[in-house]
């Protein structure tokens, strides 16, 4: 994978940040989930990175948590496009309202 994304071809990216626990958010702590993303943004040369994270299960990152510990550091990012949350139905099952999701 590392060969293709050094090609330059590649404008966006979406990266799995879960599933794997070197790189995900863990019981309350952010720093190897923004560890990665740092190594990611400065590592892929794509323009715009979005930050993919599971809505339930391992790597479940609370909407309080994204809100006040990640998004502000991953934002400061100009390769910052986004996050991206996997899988709708555990978005949906969540309980969380609308506003909160549309807040991040």
């Amino acid at each position: 994978m590392g060969s293709a994304l050094n090609t330059r071809l590649f404008d966006y990216v979406w990266v799995q940040f879960y599933n794997n626990t070197s790189c995900q958010y863990n019981l309350g702590n952010v720093n190897n989930l923004l560890s990665s993303w740092r190594k990611w943004t400065s590592l892929v040369p794509a323009t715009k990175i979005f930050m993919g994270l599971p809505a339930a299960g391992s790597g479940f990152v609370p909407a309080s948590v994204l809100n006040s510990q990640v998004l502000p550091v991953i934002k400061t990012s100009a390769k910052y496009e986004g996050v991206m949350l996997w899988n709708k139905y555990y978005d949906d099952e969540s309980g969380y309202s609308n506003s909160t999701r549309n807040s991040v």
